[in-house]
């Protein structure tokens, strides 16, 4: 049962009238008696809610930043109608609207609820109870009951730079089309001979066919389709920090992966994806080109940055564990220098022994707002913080670069583009 605003209302035009009255005490408990009466008739002529059936229907995924429609359906079998209010209760972050509807539903009829769901927030959004307030004639008071209609929809990674793969998809294809480019490196296709010039590597020369030809003759290599790619994403609590725009430095991350992905894909590139921190969060393995992108959009969607620092020997034992054959790791983090230093620069030498590693991280941009303000000595002091941080970001970037890890740092919205052409200059230098 609950009482609407109509009894409140009814009560305190009561009371002014108890004021003039010459025995307000008999008044009152005459008032009380009269209003309760009033709500047992709301209440016994009021349609029941406990019989209501519904059924849902509608989107179950759809991409943040988007809308999806979810239907209800509301089939009332009792002998009363059932007029009054529906509340489907969803979290805050799924982005409902309406929040309450009106509902009329005569005796034996049903009635079809639309809702527009626009999430906030990447996930699983889900609506497990429908609360329903039937009123009575009056409008005094209302039956009110829930019933269990339990619905989800999946919230995916937007894929915002889905608009950069056109332009790559390009590049790929001079490196890859009918002239392909001729490259010299270890582990690609050979393609043809052709004569030394200055400046060819001498580990490319093809000494038998330099005999035959009393010529000096370089192979020439192509780079290889088929090669694995393992994208690695940290989801440990460096990856919680928001930049940018205000997303975590996860999704930029996810954003970044699925971009590579797809090109990888498209390169003929076996690509596998693992999500780790302290146990493995996601793993993608085998997908097919035409599913993949499908696939790790349905894994990521539910992944959140655990608030824990990353066991990076664990990680390091994932990684080999399920790479068994050379492979291009990719591992999107944070270029934190202390994370780094006390986590991945130790088992730095497991990994880039058997596998091409790149480190990709995402960048502050308010850092270098920081680090350019110099009109009070509060920004000066903020400047100072900003180039020590900036100072201690490169360094740790020497670092890695100096162990033979290739390294991207770029802003959140350069970060995607950066890492894709970071995979083609790989692609184009023979060491994919």
């Amino acid at each position: 049962m609950a009482l609407t605003g109509r009894a409140g209302l009814v009560a305190a035009l009561w009371i002014v009238v108890v004021l003039f009255v010459p025995q307000p005490g008999y008044a009152v408990l005459a008032g009380c008696l009269l209003l309760a009466a009033a709500i047992v008739v709301d209440l016994l002529f009021a349609g029941s809610v406990r019989p209501l059936r519904f059924t849902r229907s509608g989107a179950a995924s759809v991409r943040l930043g988007e809308t999806a429609t979810v239907e209800l359906v509301v089939e009332n079998p009792g002998p009363r109608r059932v007029r009054g209010v529906l509340r489907d209760a969803w979290q805050p972050s799924a982005g409902l609207s309406p929040r309450t509807v009106p509902i009329d539903v005569p005796a034996g009829e049903r009635r079809r609820l639309v809702f527009e769901l626009k999430p906030t927030r990447r996930g699983d959004r889900s609506s497990e109870a429908v609360t329903v307030r039937a009123f009575g004639p009056l409008g005094l008071a209302a039956r009110q009951g829930g019933h269990s209609v339990p619905w989800t929809v999946r919230v995916l990674p937007p894929f915002l730079s889905r608009k950069h793969l056109p332009s790559r998809l390009s590049r790929l294809r001079e490196l890859e089309g009918n002239h392909p480019a001729l490259v010299r490196g270890q582990g690609t296709e050979f393609d043809s001979l052709r004569e030394y010039v200055v400046g060819d590597d001498v580990r490319s020369i093809d000494w038998r066919a330099t005999a035959r030809r009393n010529d000096v003759v370089v192979r020439t290599w192509r780079p290889e389709r088929d090669r694995r790619v393992l994208i690695v994403l940290d989801t440990g609590r460096t990856s919680a920090g928001r930049v940018g725009t205000g997303w975590p430095r996860l999704d930029w991350s996810m954003d970044a992966a699925l971009l590579l992905a797809a090109l990888a894909a498209k390169a003929g590139d076996q690509v596998d994806f693992l999500a780790y921190d302290r146990a493995v969060r996601a793993w993608v393995s085998g997908a097919s080109r035409t599913e993949l992108l499908s696939a790790l959009v349905n894994v990521m969607a539910p992944v959140e940055a655990s608030l824990v620092e990353s066991d990076a020997p664990g990680m390091a034992a994932a990684i080999l564990a399920r790479a068994k054959r050379r492979a291009l790791v990719i591992l999107l983090t944070d270029l934190n220098s202390a994370a780094l230093e006390e986590g991945l620069l130790p088992v730095l030498p497991q990994l880039s022994s058997r596998h091409l590693l790149l480190v990709a991280g995402v960048s502050d941009p308010l850092v270098a707002a920081m680090a350019a303000g110099r009109g009070t000595a509060e920004q000066v002091y903020d400047a100072a913080a900003a180039e020590r941080s900036v100072a201690e970001r490169r360094r740790i970037t020497a670092r890695l670069r100096g162990h033979g890890v290739e390294v991207v740092d770029a802003l959140p919205e350069d970060f995607a583009p950066a890492l894709a052409d970071a995979y083609l200059a790989l692609k184009a230098a023979g060491r994919l």
